[in-house]
This record gives C-alpha cells, sequence and structure tokens, in this order.
C-alpha cells in the first residue's frame, strides 16, 4: 500500500465518479417506484443497491486518502458500474412498460455490461487485493483469468439471449432481443447456469485467498484481513442461497466497503477478533446446545413417551454437560483462527518453555519478553527482577503507562512483568488475560531462575573474595610475623656460634633469647592453623569442641555466667569438614552475643542428625535411608531477647552466610516465652 500523500487530480475524479454513481442510483430508486406493478423487477431489491449506496463514496474517500492503493479504484469503479446496473434496470422496465422497446432493449444491454463487471470488480476482484492491492501471489493470475472469462461469456450470453417463451415470460410482454440468437434456445439455460456455478466457484475462490492471507500474514496484517474476511464470508453465504435471499444480501452488501475503510485506515482501533470470536462461539453453542438438547430430549421421549418432564430434564442435564467442553474447544478453534499460534495459550507456552531452553542463561529473559510480547501483540514487555542479573529486560516500546503485574514464585515475590498498551488489537481483553495467566507462572520460573543464578554467582564472587582475602592474610602473616621471626632467629644462632667458644655466657643467652623465639614461632603456627580450622575439631571432635567451646566462652562457676547444658549426640562423627566449621563458628558467635548481651541465666545448645524420613540420626531405619537428611543445631537462652528493630550486624550476617554457603539457613528469632533462639539447618547427604 502506497502512503504518498494524495493526487489532486486522483481525487477529483474519484469524487466525480462518486457523484455520478450516486445521481445514477437516486434515478433508478425513483424509476422504479414509479414503474407499476405488473412491470416491477423480480426480486425488487438485489445486491447491487446496497453496492451503489456505499462502494461509490467509501471508494472516493479511499482514493483521497491512497490514491494508488488499487482496491480503492476496484471499489470507486464497481460501485459506479453497481449505480448504472440500478438505474439501467429500472429504465429498462420503465421503457418497456411504456412500449418503447428500442429503448428497452439499449437499456437492458448496457445493465448486463453493468452486472457483469460490477460482479467481476466488487465480488472477486476485491477480496483478491485486500488489503494490500495486490494479488497474493502470481499463482491466483489464473482465478483472475477464468473470472474475466466467464464474465464476458456472461455478457456476452445476456446480449445473444433468445427471446424466451411468452407463456414462461413473468413480465406482460416479452423484450424483444433483436441481436438474440434463437440456435441457442436449447442451450441457453443450461449454459446461463454452467456460468452462474463458475461464477460462484470464483467468488468463493477469492474469499478463501482472504483466508490463506489471514492464515499466513502478521498480527498487523491479520487484524487487516479480518473486517473484510468476515463481510466476504457473509455475503458469500447470502449470495449462495440464491434470489430468495437477495434482500438480506443487499443490506448487508452496504457493509463491504466500510468494512474495508476500517481495515485500511483504522484496523487498529476497533475490535474484530472480539467481535468474531464471541459472534463464533455464541452462535456455535446456541447451535450444538440446542442439537443435544432436542436430540436428547426427543429420544427421552420416546424411549419414556408420557414422562415430558423426565425427557426435559435429561436434555438439560445432557445440553449443561456439554456446555463447558464445547465452549473451550470453540475457544481454542477461534483463537487459533483469529490469532494463530498466539491464540491458543497452551502453544504460547510451549513456545516460551522451548525459546528459554535455547537461549544462553544470560538471555533467558530476552526470550520471555520476546514472547509475551507476541503473544499479547502489545507494543513492549518488560522484566524487573530487583536481584537479578540482569535486573531488567525491555523489549519494544513500554510507554508510561505500562502495567504492572507481580512475579511471584511459591508465595515469594521475586519481581515484576510490566506489559505496555496494546498494540495490533484493543478489545481483546479476555484473550490477553488468558495469555497472561497462562505465561505468568513460566515467567515467574525464570525470574526465579534468574535470581538464583544471581545469588550463584555473588556467592561464588564472596567465596573468591574470602579465598583471595585468607590467602593475602596468610602471606602477610607468614612473610611480616612468621618470616621475620625465623630470620632474626637464623642470626641468633649464627652470633651463638660465633661466640660460643669465646664467651659461652654470651652465647647461653642467645640460645635463650633463641628458645623463647621459637615458643614464638610455634603460637604463630598454632594461630595460622587455628584460623584455618578449630584445632578442637580434630583433637575432641564436633561434640567435645561445641562443650569445650562453651566452657571457654561461659565458664562454670564464675559469678554472672549462664549455666549451659550442651546435648550433642554421638552420631555427629562422618560429618563433611565445611558442616563442622560453620556449625564450630555459628555457635562460637551466639554464645559470644550471649556473653555480651543477653544476661542469660540459662543456655542450651543442641545438635541432632536427621535421616531424609525425619528420623534421628541414630534410628537405623533413618540412617541406612537414601536421599538427603538434615543437621539441626539449636541455642536458645533466657536472655533480654532481641530489641524491637534488629539491625543485622557482622555477626548476624555472617552466621546466616555461613549456613547458605552450605545450602543451609540460620534463623534467630525471640519466642513469646523470651529469651533469643539461634537455628541453624545443614542438608545433608546419606
Amino acid at each position: 500500500m502506497d502512503e504518498n500523500p494524495p493526487v489532486f487530480p486522483a481525487r477529483v475524479v474519484a469524487w466525480v465518479m462518486a457523484a455520478v454513481a450516486l445521481v445514477l442510483t437516486v434515478v433508478g430508486i425513483g424509476v422504479q417506484l414509479r414503474i407499476p406493478a405488473e412491470w416491477q423487477p423480480r426480486p425488487p431489491l438485489t445486491p447491487d443497491f446496497g453496492a451503489a449506496l456505499t462502494f461509490p463514496i467509501t471508494g472516493a474517500f479511499l482514493v483521497s486518502q491512497r490514491p494508488r492503493f488499487r482496491t480503492a479504484w476496484l471499489i470507486c469503479v464497481g460501485g459506479l458500474l453497481a449505480s448504472g446496473n440500478v438505474a439501467f434496470t429500472a429504465l429498462t422496465f420503465h421503457w418497456a412498460a411504456q412500449d418503447d422497446m428500442g429503448a428497452a432493449v439499449a437499456a437492458r444491454a448496457v445493465q448486463l455490461v453493468c452486472r457483469a463487471v460490477a460482479g467481476l470488480l466488487l465480488a472477486i476482484m476485491v477480496p483478491l487485493c485486500s488489503p494490500t492491492g495486490r494479488l497474493p501471489s502470481r499463482r491466483w493470475i489464473p482465478l483472475v483469468a477464468l473470472s474475466i472469462a466467464v464474465t464476458m461469456a456472461e455478457a456476452g450470453l445476456g446480449l445473444l439471449r433468445p427471446d424466451p417463451d411468452p407463456g414462461r415470460y413473468p413480465w406482460p410482454k416479452v423484450i424483444h432481443n433483436p441481436l438474440g440468437v434463437d440456435g441457442l434456445l436449447p442451450y441457453y439455460s443450461t449454459a446461463r447456469l454452467t456460468l452462474q456455478y463458475v461464477l460462484q466457484f470464483c467468488v468463493v475462490a477469492a474469499l478463501a485467498s482472504l483466508a490463506l492471507r489471514l492464515r499466513h500474514a502478521d498480527p498487523v496484517t491479520r487484524r487487516q484481513i479480518a473486517w473484510p474476511l468476515t463481510v466476504f464470508a457473509g455475503y458469500a453465504v447470502l449470495y449462495l442461497l440464491g434470489p430468495d435471499w437477495w434482500i438480506p444480501a443487499a443490506l448487508w452488501t452496504g457493509l463491504i466497503p466500510f468494512a474495508i475503510m476500517f481495515a485500511v485506515l483504522r484496523h487498529r482501533l476497533y475490535g474484530i477478533d472480539t467481535v468474531i470470536s464471541r459472534t463464533f462461539i455464541a452462535a456455535g453453542l446456541l447451535t450444538m446446545i440446542s442439537a443435544v438438547y432436542f436430540g436428547v430430549g426427543a429420544l427421552s421421549g420416546l424411549v419414556v413417551s408420557g414422562y415430558h418432564q423426565v425427557a426435559g430434564l435429561a436434555a438439560a442435564l445432557f445440553a449443561g454437560a456439554f456446555f463447558q467442553p464445547l465452549r473451550r474447544a470453540l475457544q481454542r478453534t477461534m483463537d487459533r483462527a483469529l490469532y494463530g499460534r498466539v491464540g491458543d495459550p497452551a502453544l504460547l507456552a510451549e513456545r516460551l518453555t522451548q525459546e528459554v531452553r535455547r537461549a544462553d542463561p544470560g538471555d533467558a529473559l530476552s526470550a520471555v519478553v520476546m514472547v509475551v510480547r507476541d503473544g499479547l501483540a502489545v507494543d513492549g514487555v518488560a522484566v524487573e527482577i530487583p536481584d537479578g542479573r540482569p535486573r531488567y529486560v525491555e523489549c519494544g516500546r513500554l510507554g508510561p503507562d505500562a502495567r504492572p503485574i507481580p512475579l511471584v514464585w511459591h508465595g515469594e515475590p521475586v519481581g515484576r512483568l510490566l506489559i505496555g498498551s496494546p498494540g495490533t488489537h484493543r478489545f481483546a481483553a479476555a484473550h490477553d488475560e488468558r495469555v497472561i495467566a497462562t505465561l505468568l507462572p513460566h515467567v515467574a520460573d525464570v525470574a526465579h531462575a534468574v535470581r538464583m543464578t544471581a545469588d550463584l554467582q555473588r556467592s561464588r564472587e564472596r567465596i573468591l573474595a574470602a579465598r583471595e582475602e585468607e590467602r593475602r592474610r596468610l602471606r602477610r602473616d607468614l612473610h611480616d610475623g612468621l618470616g621475620q621471626t625465623l630470620g632474626a632467629m637464623a642470626m641468633t644462632l649464627n652470633m651463638a656460634r660465633m661466640r660460643l667458644t669465646s664467651s659461652p655466657s654470651a652465647a647461653d643467652g642467645l640460645l635463650r633469647d633463641l628458645r623463647a623465639g621459637m615458643d614464638a614461632v610455634a603460637g604463630d603456627i598454632r594461630e595460622l592453623v587455628y584460623g584455618l580450622r578449630p584445632p578442637a575439631l580434630d583433637d575432641l571432635g564436633l561434640a567435645g569442641a561445641v562443650r569445650a567451646l562453651a566452657e571457654e566462652t561461659l565458664p562454670a562457676g564464675r559469678s554472672g555466667t549462664a549455666r549451659v547444658e550442651v546435648r550433642v549426640g554421638d552420631e555427629m562423627a562422618g560429618l563433611p569438614a565445611a558442616v563442622e566449621v560453620a556449625v564450630y563458628r555459628i555457635v562460637q558467635e551466639a554464645l559470644n552475643n550471649i556473653r555480651r548481651h543477653a544476661r542469660a541465666a540459662r543456655v542450651t545448645i543442641t545438635a541432632e542428625r536427621r535421616g531424609p524420613d525425619g528420623a534421628h540420626g541414630d534410628d537405623p531405619d533413618g540412617a541406612d535411608a537414601v536421599g538427603v537428611g538434615e543437621l539441626r543445631v539449636r541455642i536458645a537462652d533466657d536472655g533480654a531477647g532481641l530489641p524491637h528493630h534488629v539491625r543485622a550486624g557482622v555477626g548476624l550476617s555472617s552466621m546466616r552466610e555461613r549456613a547458605a554457603e552450605l545450602g543451609g539457613s540460620c534463623v534467630v528469632s525471640s519466642p513469646d516465652t523470651g529469651g533469643t533462639v539461634v537455628e541453624a539447618r545443614f542438608p545433608l547427604a546419606v
């Protein structure tokens, strides 16, 4: 479709054609109203009346907006010829009623040509060229050639029509055709009927071209095609039903140019998809439910003759049982027809799954927003994840009035889905909500995965940073502390050797200093080893190390010190080294907090190992179970508890991080009974 500005001569020509068509239509209607009843055309109203009243004006308007739009010129010329058909049909019978047969024959010849060519342009060429103004492809050229040939044959056959039998003629007097060929009389009816069937085939084929375009078009073009396809389908049905339906066909034909105009100029502003969908579903439900109701009612009436209430109840029950499945089936069918794969939310969810699987982990959100934008046919879609990497991904133009939808994964908010303003369809809210409801869990899953990936990356970065910091500390301690001390000891040893013979007492002093330095070196080495892993874990095991730590932090017998009770079972053997260190450090931090802040009188430390079925670690059934068990550590005191406004300091954060690094959790709380409870859980493979 050409978007060039209107060309002035083209606009003038189009409006002149529309004015001539309007004059011809008014003349035709006025003349027909004055024709005697016996000479009235039968049927009195044809589809050309609807075409004559609306096609010329809408065609001229389209030409003024799109001067190089071919379909607009087809509408203009076709509407003018339809007006000529209306006018010269009325003039034919008017002059025949006045016994002016020469003028009637001439008017009839013009009417035949106008009707044939108008039908070719409006019923065949306009559907073939809608909405772009061009044929769908070169494969449709044979249909155009066939339509032209059949139109010419129909017009020629009408011009050569032999005079019919006066006894079977529906009007008072036969309008003699001077061009008639009497030899065609035996074959005229058959030939005319055959040409009508071929024309009907051409009309249906042109309608099929629109349906094929709809199936393979993009969302924007699909909505443009939906308007003319709907009205042409209604016209084709009425046309195939025959002359008995030409009065409603004339009314329906008047809607066709307006539908084309909406498709060309304002296809985004009218919810044709919703209209078609609801109409199709309502008609389908009404037809099928009525068939089921009356069918079951009739069958029940035959089986239980005389019990009409039973028959009605059975029919109602069957019809009700069919209602919801039938509605869903019709909805899926109509969604697929209107929106293609986008119309079926299940297929769209499958596409989303496939796109996410094919995409790299970093591009998963981009695939999500692209599929959701296509599925909802909106201008833009974005996903916002506060803790994710990336945190924000947008596809298209979101605009200032974006609709936020929270993303919730198993009750946990993980982000927001932002949906922009509607794009290719305006009033398909029901379709949008079905798509959103289907895709939202999948989007939430991807958002959660992005968050977990970001958390994992941050955890790796923290581990790497902690490892490098620990290496730097060890290097500093070894170089600045232990290295300097060993260097000094080497110098002392050399001096002692030199003075050993000349001054034994001085050498003895140097050796005593060397011995003290060795003790300091041993202490430094112990501190380094203790920083890597508490020695008590290797010497006493986890249970003994915890008891020793409790005695060291809160020694028994000292005034003002809490009484500590340690309940650690013997099943702690065989724990991973990382778990032992994490438990030890968490207990150490908790006891330090109790000593500094709790003012507690009693402290209880409990550690127990559970199997995957919840059994204790010393239970044979639980110990032999295959799966993931759990280690639970609980430090409870009866002290002052947590303040109302708790700010997580370094200690609390370190406890949580130590548990999270091993896939566990650490919760610090104050129960209603008072005090503070620190509970840590660690998953264990058993």
